[in-house]
Order: C-alpha cells, then structure tokens, then sequence
C-alpha cells in the first residue's frame, strides 16, 4: 500500500513536537534538577578573619603635677606694695625648693619655699632704653659685696647675677621715680634674707602682668 504525502507529513511534524518536549522535560524538569540544593556561601577561615573595628591605642595619663611648686599660701598683704615695702615670713613653712618670681606690670618680686610665699616686696627695673628682660633665668652667680665694673662701680650688695650681659638681683634704695640699667632692685634687707637662702641654680620667673593664686604652679604655664 502506497502511503499517502500529507498524512507522512504530518506524522514526522508530530514526532518532532513529542521530541523536543522530551528534551525539555529533561533539561529543566529533571528530578535531579528540582531536588539540588543551593550551593552554599564559602565560610570564612577564622584563622585569617579580620577584626573590622581595630581597639584604639590607650590614651597615656597626664604627667601628675609636682606639688613641690603649687603655691599653697599667699602672703596677706593688704594694698599694693610701695616702695621701700617689703614683707618676708619663712615661720613654720617646710623645707622645699626655692622660686622667685617677677611680676614687670606689678613691680613685685616674691619669694616661693615648697609653693608657699615667704616674701615679697617691690622693686626697681629697667627703662625702656635698658628693659629687665623677660623669661626663666638661673642663678648663675653670687656676689655679696659686689660693684658695677660697667657702672661706676656702683655698689651692688647681695648680688644675684641672672645673664651673661649684667642683669642681676640686688641690694639697692627703692624709691619712686629711681630705675635700674635692666636689673632688679630690691631693699637691702630683703636682698640680704633672699641672698642667704637662695643657693646657685634658682629659677627666677620674669612675667609681665600674669596673675597666679593658691592652686597655680610656679612652674607652668
């Protein structure tokens, strides 16, 4: 029996239709397909994990104060100081070390023992042609009975020298309208109690207008 085209036709079209559903059936609706797992996200190694928030380095203490430089009493002085005026009360106060200070704006020196205040008085500077420096100056040197080699040999008593260039502490009148060539000038008497007690290497504070009270170091600032 001979076959009939058309009806051979359609059946090759219908058996390419059942195979290519075949093929998709195997692609995406395998059972193996539909009952994989999902990949799993890698783990990290803990070995070589890394801390995101690093601890910050600890932040070092302040450097405590030296109590030795604390200033623990002033002395009750009513009034500005005048000149030729000087006080000085050293009864009970504890052995520590020695500062003096210089007030410019004031015209005051006074005298710190373990921070408290032992004396004070008003002074003689420089003028403005020769100014008493500003700064911290050491002792450097003592003379008791000293002269000005560059001044006539003007009597200085109970010198403390400050600087290479003359400025010193000592002895001389205190009076109103006197000045000094840069030095600091104080009452005789007072320049013979400081002088005694204040060994070589002394700090001397030179300040213009810096006020300090109970509670303040010496030393800083």
């Amino acid at each position: 029996m001979k076959p009939n085209p058309p009806v051979l036709l359609l059946g090759t079209f219908l058996a390419l239709v059942a195979a290519g559903g075949a093929l998709l059936l195997s692609k995406d609706k395998s059972p193996s397909a539909l009952s994989a797992p999902a990949a799993a996200a890698p783990v990290a190694d803990k070995d070589f994990a890394v801390d995101a928030k690093t601890p910050a380095s600890p932040v070092p203490a302040p450097t405590p104060r030296d109590e030795r430089f604390v200033i623990k009493r002033i002395l009750p002085i009513t009034g500005p100081i005048r000149y030729g005026e000087w006080h000085w009360d050293a009864k009970g106060v504890p052995a520590g070390p020695l500062v003096v200070t210089v007030d410019l704006d004031a015209r005051v020196l006074s005298v710190f023992q373990g921070g408290y205040e032992i004396g004070a008085t008003a002074v003689l500077l420089g003028t403005s042609e020769k100014p008493t420096p500003l700064g911290v100056f050491p002792v450097k040197w003592k003379d008791k009975d000293h002269y000005s080699s560059t001044y006539d040999r003007a009597p200085m008593p109970f010198t403390m020298n400050l600087t290479v260039d003359g400025v010193a502490i000592h002895g001389t009148k205190v009076e109103k309208g006197y000045a000094s060539h840069g030095c600091i000038g104080v009452p005789d008497p007072f320049a013979a109690k400081l002088f005694a007690l204040a060994p070589v290497g002394t700090k001397v504070y030179i300040t213009r207008g810096k006020m300090v009270g109970k509670g303040d170091s010496l030393v800083e600032g």
